[in-house]
């Protein structure tokens, strides 16, 4: 499914590395960016969610949480998260469901794997708005960080 601006964010409840439960509709009331990554330990995914790290207190002004999300396990992104110091959740689609219902599931990525989630972002405003979607076709390259901080710093804080 292709996710649009200005519909209604497809509501889901992931585990993260700390085991706890993460329903996206409960975060109602917070801004969230989802940025869906291929695969923890590979180069273009570590450089952008240590880009992400490394600008955290631009997104803590912007009122927004990150949330990185991948098909890997939860012990795998734990492993991640830590070596890579990062300061936000990571959340396990290990069954794919979320990154299929953002339309953000390569169905043969490389080295014969499948299912493995594309690079996408999607900021979603406090009552569960999309505001901005981009889903890259191309996992070497990322998301457009440059529009969705101008994006970010139009929503209401």
């Amino acid at each position: 499914m292709k996710i649009e601006i200005g519909q209604l964010a497809p509501d889901f409840s992931l585990y993260n590395t700390e085991k706890e439960k993460v329903t996206l509709s409960q975060l109602r009331g917070e801004n969230v960016l989802l940025l869906f990554f291929p695969l923890a330990f590979t180069s273009v995914c570590t450089a952008e969610l240590c880009a992400v790290r490394d600008n955290m207190k631009i997104y803590e002004s912007l009122h927004v949480k990150p949330l990185g999300i991948s098909v890997d396990s939860l012990y795998t992104l734990a492993k991640f998260k830590q070596e890579q110091n990062l300061n936000f959740s990571l959340l396990s689609d290990f069954n794919k469901t979320v990154s299929k219902s953002y339309g953000s599931l390569n169905e043969t990525f490389g080295f014969e794997m499948h299912g493995v989630s594309k690079r996408s972002a999607f900021l979603i405003d406090k009552e569960g708005i999309v505001q901005y979607a981009e889903v890259l076709e191309n996992a070497g390259k990322q998301p457009d960080f440059e529009a969705l901080q101008v994006k970010l710093r139009g929503l209401e804080k």
